[in-house]
């Protein structure tokens, strides 16, 4: 026989609501001011020419176009270059 009665509770089973992140629109696709094109955490793209970056690095269009990738390189602060992903509306 048991000695502790149960409860019925238990501290597991919490789970939080899925981001939905990852590109949304991808290169070649046409776009409209104000779509979302990557929804990110952190900088992982870089905003490029008609793109914008949100406060939660969110990358969207501000004119109408068709959507770019590109990598370029970036020159750090300490004087070191590294390969950036680059999005642009053309």
């Amino acid at each position: 026989m048991s000695k502790v009665k149960a409860t019925g509770t238990t501290k597991l089973g919490r789970d939080s609501r899925p981001k939905y992140l990852g590109v949304k629109l991808f290169a070649g696709q046409k776009i409209k001011p104000g779509m979302i094109i990557i929804r990110q955490r952190g900088a992982g793209f870089a905003p490029g020419k008609n793109v914008k970056k949100g406060r939660d690095d969110t990358l969207y269009a501000v004119k109408a176009g068709i959507v770019q990738f590109r990598i370029t390189k970036k020159k750090k602060f300490d004087g070191t270059r590294r390969k950036t992903r680059v999005v642009s509306v053309i």
